[in-house]
């Protein structure tokens, strides 16, 4: 429990991608079985584990420490593990125990006796153990490392691509032993094991205009860009999987999608939703009522039917296809969704057009609201993982529109006293530091208002004042998408940009922070000087 309490502990406090890399492949090497596997399913997110929730949590600290006292500290400390780890007031004897035996307590302890065993081990842990151990128990570490990047690791402690620990992860269960076999040169790879997995994506590259006129047009295949999420339907014998483009899997939140999967392969594509009142695409806002859950309601799918706007094809039938040209497996695409139901899946467009202009003055005026730009695909492009530079290309719509992280966040005022409803935003600069480039306090409902107000005080990391600063790392914050006017030169900020009339016009929990927008991109902008 000692290694990994102080890998959490390390991890929170280092700030750099490369940094956090090295911890994990440490602590994979330095930890024995199986507690390595089970510390990288927690960070994960796969460990099976029975949370206990913060209530009970409460609930204990409650029978040690003052109400008040812990209310008050809990205020200015922000983060419930990081005060009970501080706060609490151990009675027993001091204990040891291996990340396995905590696993194996907490599971064996049942609902009645979760509580006592909590107690139990609060009272022979130290400080560090203790914040790990509230951490690992809620199911909520929070120590800026996505579950793509533990898998990077994972690849680079055993020396392969990560895009091979991908497509085997949702096959493998934690401890992962013969992984880390596999790893260590003990073990042959293992083989697939799961129906259905996920493939790793291909993702465009942000479009630089003035490359535009150094491309042929006769190159590349244009379509929308839709304002929904990235997704992979994919199905293989009896099982059928929903994946986001993180490989998240996503099916328990759409059943009605996945209950119409009746192919064999794997689709790349755009989910949406319907509105039920007018059968118009809706915007990402009305899909955002379905995301982030485990079940939704038949009312909720009634009201916001999903469905699939296919871009690629990428195995059919068991066959591989994605060394095969754009063009070709584009092809081959159309035919594939011929009897899938239409209202459920459908083919994205393409866009006829001989010249760049043209395309540009489509662009403009595209034939659905919901559409924030076009999709540049080369024709001859192979699907390879991750963002190759030249292939794809995303060409959005409204050059005003930028997303940005989380970087600070204030109180508001009347009847947003209570919350912290003030938010300055920041992008990325060429060193790889976030650069506050804006600030609004408008443009949410009062739900995501109070979502946002949760985030700020689970992931505090320092006070000034009235202001909170929020953990914002490359693997760990908040993305907000932001709409403004316009862009003016200032001396005045370190990023020499102002916004003008900046708003949140969405929250981007579905988007990893170190793919917000550089300040390249407001500089470009920006009106000549």
């Amino acid at each position: 429990m000692k290694r990994f309490a102080a890998l959490l502990e390390r991890l929170a406090l280092t700030p750099s991608r490369n940094g956090k890399l090295r911890l994990l492949v440490d602590y994979f090497g330095q930890t024995p079985d199986p507690d390595r596997g089970l510390g990288l399913a927690a960070i994960t997110r796969d460990l099976d584990l029975r949370t206990v929730k913060p209530a009970l949590l409460r609930e204990l600290v409650s029978e040690r420490i003052d109400a008040e006292l812990f209310a008050l500290s809990y205020d200015y400390v922000g983060d419930l593990a990081e005060t009970i780890a501080l706060i609490w007031e151990p009675l027993g004897p001091p204990l040891d125990p291996a990340l396995s035996d905590v696993v194996a307590q907490l599971n064996g302890a049942g609902r009645a006796g979760a509580g006592a065993e909590m107690a139990r081990l609060l009272d022979g842990l130290g400080t560090s153990e203790r914040y790990a151990l509230v951490k690992l128990a809620t199911g909520g570490l929070r120590v800026g490392v996505s579950a793509r990047l533990a898998k990077q690791a994972l690849a680079d402690f055993g020396g392969f691509y990560v895009a091979e620990i991908e497509e085997l992860w949702h096959g493998l269960q934690p401890p992962y032993r013969q992984v880390f076999a596999w790893a260590e040169g003990r073990a042959d790879k293992p083989v697939q094991a799961a129906l259905a997995p996920f493939r790793p994506v291909m993702l465009a590259s942000a479009l630089d205009e003035a490359v535009l006129a150094k491309l042929e047009p006769g190159d590349f295949l244009a379509e929308w860009k839709w304002d929904g999420i990235r997704v992979q339907a994919t199905a293989e014998g009896t099982e059928r999987r929903l994946y986001s483009r993180t490989g998240d899997d996503i099916s328990g939140a759409f059943p009605d999608v996945i209950a119409h999967m009746a192919f064999e392969g794997a689709l790349d594509g755009e989910l949406l939703v319907r509105r039920a009142s007018d059968g118009q695409i809706g915007a990402f806002a009305d899909l955002q009522q379905r995301l982030n859950r485990k079940t939704v309601s038949k009312a909720m799918m009634a009201r916001f039917p999903a469905f699939i706007r296919a871009y690629d094809l990428l195995e059919a039938g068991g066959e591989n296809l994605r060394p095969l040209p754009f063009a070709e497996r584009r092809a081959r695409l159309v035919p594939f969704m011929t009897g899938l139901p239409a209202e459920r899946f459908d083919v994205s467009p393409l866009i006829d057009f001989a010249h760049w202009e043209e395309l540009a003055a489509l662009r403009a005026a595209p034939p659905d609201p919901v559409i924030e730009g076009v999709m540049l695909k080369r024709r001859d492009s192979t699907y390879v993982p991750g963002r190759p530079k030249g292939p794809w290309f995303k060409w959005k719509r409204d050059p005003h529109v930028i997303d940005a992280v989380l970087m600070y966040a204030q109180r508001g005022h009347g009847k947003r006293s209570s919350f912290y409803s003030d938010y300055t935003f920041g992008v990325w600069n060429g060193e790889g530091q976030l650069v506050p480039v804006g600030k609004a306090y408008f443009g949410f409902t009062d739900e995501e208002l109070r979502q946002i107000d949760k985030f700020v005080r689970d992931n505090t990391v320092e006070r000034f004042g009235p202001v909170r600063s929020v953990r914002a790392e490359p693997e760990f914050g908040l993305v907000l998408e932001v709409a403004f006017e316009g862009l003016n030169r200032s001396k005045r900020h370190k990023s020499g940009v102002a916004m003008r009339f900046p708003r949140i016009s969405r929250l981007r929990w579905d988007k990893p922070s170190a793919e917000a927008d550089r300040l390249e991109t407001l500089e470009a902008m920006l009106p000549p000087a």
